[in-house]
């Protein structure tokens, strides 16, 4: 991948948001259990920076995903993933199908202020028992006149206690066509009938506001419908490959940045009259470590430079989302086991690497569902 000036810029942009905005508050945050999602999404916002995928006539930049990419790269700087996929979920979870298949109401209501940082959106497509997957899902949304009737739940939903307005995935076809009953539809979060059951309590992300929401025959004009009714799935579908790499960007800088910031320590943390870091075994272990995130890191170039090129990149781009996986669970467990008493404490920023990067694994489609969909493309899935 060549990274170009105006990448360069993009990112000097975003490292002085974060440095600014994010990353001296973090610790207080972390404390109290929230960010001020509205605060942070406007400095962002001011900066350019939650549209630059999205068209120019709505305030993005109109860039292509390797602009997005650098993007997240930075974002995985700052010092919780939890902020990091709060700001996520606003520029390439929520908009990208209202940007792509949206009205133009709908684009100028939803898509142009979430853009400059105005309102903070949320992706309403997790259920209890739906996660992965995405066909299980049970909220409906049932015709009556000109609207929509809408009666379920969602779970897991990152900027759901303080966000405005949610890109909902429900039922609204009754045939049994699981891939082809579905729609997205944009649901302002005051609309009355929605309620919120609790925020949740995480082992990480414990500044970002996760809710379980419920819907009791809410009602929303057909109108806010994004696209042509029966197509959320596959909407949804289209979109889950920028994402992963979204995912696969900001993670591999995060884990980076600990294996950084465990060598410091190392080297000044001494045992039997040598620094730690001297210890063959620690030293081999960490250059393995880094070998391992730097392999991920190509994959991820690779799959971008395929993408840009219009080519398909499930394969790689789940195979780069499944070792990022992985890598999340196994790197902070050594790492922390480096850092002796001091990793079990939690006001070190490695406890806090321990605990959240576990959730890469799971969020964006699960390591197990990353092989399985790569076992499809390679054509060894077993035909059901």
């Amino acid at each position: 991948m060549i990274w170009t000036e105006e990448h360069d810029a993009l990112r000097r942009t975003t490292r002085a948001v974060v440095e600014t905005h994010v990353n001296p508050f973090v610790d207080q945050w972390e404390e109290e259990g929230i960010f001020p999602a509205r605060q942070v999404m406007k400095a962002f916002g001011n900066a350019g920076l939650l549209g630059i995928g999205k068209p120019e006539e709505y305030g993005g930049m109109a860039l292509d995903l390797s602009y997005e990419i650098a993007f997240a790269e930075e974002l995985g700087g700052i010092r919780t993933m939890g902020i990091c996929s709060a700001i996520g979920v606003q520029t390439n979870m929520c908009t990208p199908a209202l940007a792509k298949h949206g009205s133009d109401r709908l684009k100028a209501e939803f898509l142009a202020p979430t853009i400059a940082g105005d309102l903070v959106g949320c992706i309403g497509v997790s259920e209890a028992g739906a996660g992965s997957d995405v066909a299980s899902l049970k909220t409906t949304a049932r015709k009556d006149g000109g609207d929509y009737v809408i009666n379920g739940s969602k779970m897991w939903i990152t900027n759901g206690v303080q966000g405005n307005w949610i890109c909902l995935l429900a039922n609204t076809g009754t045939e049994n066509a699981p891939h082809k009953n579905k729609s997205l539809i944009v649901l302002p979060l005051d609309t009355p009938g929605i309620s919120v059951g609790k925020k949740l309590d995480k082992v990480g992300y414990r500044s970002s506001d996760t809710a379980l929401l419920f819907f009791d025959d809410v009602r929303i004009p057909q109108a806010n419908r994004i696209g042509e009714e029966g197509r959320g799935f596959l909407y949804q579908m289209q979109q889950f490959q920028e994402e992963r790499l979204f995912v696969v960007a900001r993670s591999w800088r995060f884990l980076d940045i600990a294996i950084a910031e465990t060598i410091d320590y190392l080297r000044q943390r001494k045992a039997f009259g040598k620094p730690l870091l001297d210890n063959q075994y620690i030293y081999f272990k960490l250059a393995e470590m880094q070998t391992q995130v730097e392999a991920v890191r190509s994959l991820l170039y690779r799959a971008l430079e395929a993408h840009l090129a219009g080519e398909d990149v499930t394969k790689l781009a789940s195979m780069a989302k499944y070792m990022i996986g992985r890598l999340s669970m196994e790197v902070p467990v050594e790492l922390t086991q480096f850092w002796g008493g001091q990793g079990f404490m939690n006001d070190n920023f490695i406890t806090r690497v321990y605990r959240e990067a576990r959730q890469t694994a799971v969020g964006g489609g699960a390591n197990e569902v990353m092989l399985q969909v790569i076992a499809k493309k390679m054509g060894i899935f077993p035909e059901s």
